[in-house]
């Protein structure tokens, strides 16, 4: 079987290079991390001793996250699992190249990060033999056959946490069930977010009594807070104006930023931070005479500015009057509207919040969230800016379903906790 996957992975990877290899050239992301992506070099798991039950070595539980969403997300969790009485080694395996740079900032001082290899049997084979896992942790839905396969094979528990399968990647998955459905199998368990997503998991070969719903961490990482460190010094550094209303525009894809800058009302000012960094340069040609962060100057006539770093978003937020969370006004599916929410800002999200849609539901019908169209964009920040006793009612509404929903981190560390067990009692 894994000859099979190897020769149409390799197979779908010559068809596709001129796209994948120009995309990637475009985005300057040639020069990622090849040799452990391949295989080739092995990551470093230093030997941890056991807690006091006289273990060799402590349990390791990997815990996968692809990208910096995940990472953030995964901060809870991965400290759960290192303290007591859990007393893990936990190991966090990103994907991408902005992700690993985010889990080392987050992780390092304290867990081991690596890099999370292609599905080549060979490379995850040789990953698998370094990391060594007790216990595998998928975040959302990261599952591939070889992976799944070969940590069945060594008895290595897979569980899918936080999981979700939304709509469009369902639709997909149902037309190749056949071909996808052994690896939906070899999950010992799934968490899902939702009963929407438990339900897709199990109509993809998830066995019932495997699957539970415990929600989404994203709620724990939405800490509830009236200051962030750095946030004033970030506005004194760009040059923001404190007197003057700010919108910060958050996870922004490449149009957002015209539509939301236009919609700012004459004197407001916008602070854009595009999702992706290869969309750093293209954000900041649609707002001439912005300031970027990375040029480190002050000061803006335009009085618009872009966010092109990693890390500082949260900074950003909580200077914000009004948050506007991009990725929502166009033909993508939503960012998380939980960080800015938890910081007390009044969020504004456009129609396609798809890939939050329980979130923003539990938000919308709290009246903790506000949802508009690009047409009522600007009537609906003037109308907001205008109404400071709005804005608290909103604020606080949001931070009241936070509090509710919190939990999930508990009850997934809980859950590797009896991977563990159980797969100490065989």
């Amino acid at each position: 079987m894994g000859i099979v996957v190897d020769i149409a992975f390799l197979l779908f990877a010559i068809v596709t290079m001129p796209f994948w290899l120009v995309s990637m050239w475009k985005r300057g992301k040639l020069r990622t991390d090849w040799s452990s992506r391949l295989g080739w070099r092995l990551p470093r798991v230093p030997e941890q001793e056991g807690s006091k039950t006289g273990a060799r070595r402590a349990s390791r539980i990997l815990i996968h996250a692809v990208s910096v969403g995940e990472v953030n997300a995964a901060r809870i969790l991965a400290d759960i699992l290192a303290a007591a009485p859990i007393n893990a080694q936990v190991i966090i395996s990103v994907t991408t190249d902005t992700g690993i740079e985010r889990a080392r900032k987050v992780f390092a001082s304290r867990h081991t990060v690596v890099r999370y290899p292609f599905d080549f049997s060979w490379s995850v084979r040789r990953f698998l033999g370094a990391v060594k896992p007790d216990v595998v942790l998928l975040m959302e839905l990261e599952i591939w056959p070889n992976f799944t396969r070969l940590c069945a094979n060594r008895g290595i528990p897979i569980a899918v946490i936080n999981g979700r399968l939304s709509a469009r990647s369902f639709a997909r998955s149902l037309r190749v069930r056949l071909i996808l459905s052994p690896m939906f199998r070899r999950l010992s368990r799934v968490a899902a977010q939702d009963q929407a997503y438990a339900d897709r998991f199990e109509a993809m070969g998830v066995a019932r009594n495997r699957i539970s719903v415990t929600g989404t961490m994203k709620w724990d990482t939405a800490e509830i807070a009236d200051h962030v460190d750095g946030a004033e010094e970030l506005a004194r550094e760009m040059g923001i104006d404190r007197s003057k209303p700010l919108i910060v525009a958050g996870s922004t894809a490449p149009g957002e930023e015209m539509l939301i800058s236009a919609a700012c009302p004459e004197g407001v000012q916008l602070l854009c931070a595009p999702r992706k960094p290869e969309w750093f340069d293209q954000t900041s040609s649609a707002l001439p005479g912005c300031v970027r962060r990375s040029e480190k100057r002050a000061g803006s006539a335009s009085g618009r500015f872009v966010l092109d770093t990693i890390g500082e978003l949260r900074k950003a937020y909580a200077l914000a009057d009004v948050v506007v969370l991009g990725r929502t006004f166009g033909n993508l599916h939503g960012s998380d509207m939980m960080e800015p929410a938890g910081l007390g800002k009044v969020v504004i999200v456009g129609p396609r919040v798809d890939d939050f849609q329980s979130t923003a539901d539990a938000l919308i019908k709290s009246g903790g969230l506000v949802q508009t169209t690009a047409e009522n964009l600007r009537t609906t920040i003037a109308q907001l800016l205008a109404d400071t006793e709005r804005r608290e009612k909103i604020a606080s509404a949001a931070r009241d379903v936070i509090r509710k929903e919190q939990g999930a981190s508990a009850r997934h560390a809980k859950l590797a906790q009896e991977l563990l067990q159980n797969r100490g009692a065989k």
